[in-house]
């Protein structure tokens, strides 16, 4: 029996956590990582019109994160992993937002067929827990250097979960941005409001 598609909506506000059946045979496997139907059962609406697609490919211990682009209109964004395996953390940096500062892990790899809708103002890292581990992203807005920031995945107050004795690598930009603390202090972080407002305006 084909194993079920299902979704489930994530302890941050808004952000869902799809899973896909993985089919294999000795050929290989196959993936449908994406369902418009699936999609709108659980967020409601249909995916944004996806004007920026981007994969990396990371090496065992890089961490990427957290990253999040200012507002408005920031950007939402669609995350999966087609190959290797990562520890994906999504974190709420909406100011005002009931579920503000929570963050929630998540392992996606090739073979388990997850994938995660982040809305406009949630905070997205991953940690490579194998070499090679590719993530792609399908985003609402296109890259644009100017507006991408970042707070410290290593904050201990937003308190990670990383497995003890990995060897971490990361970017200048990633080991120099501020912890959560700072970046609200600096004006930094996103309106709760105005993120529900421009994640709306993906619609109309």
């Amino acid at each position: 029996m084909t194993p079920a598609r299902t979704f489930r909506t994530c302890d941050i506000d808004s952000a869902v956590e799809f899973t896909a059946p993985v089919h294999r045979d000795d050929r290989g496997q196959f993936t449908n990582v994406f369902r418009g139907s699936d999609f709108r059962s659980a967020v409601d609406r249909p995916l944004f019109a996806v004007r920026d697609v981007s994969f990396n490919v990371s090496g065992r211990g890089v961490l990427r994160g957290i990253h999040y682009t200012a507002g408005p209109p920031g950007r939402a964004k669609y995350v999966y992993c087609p190959h290797g395996r990562v520890r994906d953390y999504l974190v709420d940096l909406r100011v005002g937002s009931p579920t503000y500062g929570r963050s929630v892990c998540t392992e996606l790899s090739g073979d388990n067929g997850r994938a995660l809708y982040i809305p406009i103002g949630v905070g997205h890292a991953f940690l490579a827990l194998e070499d090679r581990s590719t993530v792609v992203y399908l985003m609402s807005e296109e890259y644009d250097p100017l507006r991408e920031l970042a707070v410290s995945a290593l904050d201990p107050e937003l308190g990670l979960s990383v497995p003890p004795g990995l060897p971490i690598a990361r970017s200048e930009r990633d080991t120099a941005a501020p912890t959560l603390a700072e970046a609200r202090a600096g004006g930094l972080l996103p309106e709760y409001r105005s993120c529900l407002e421009a994640e709306a305006a993906l619609w109309q």
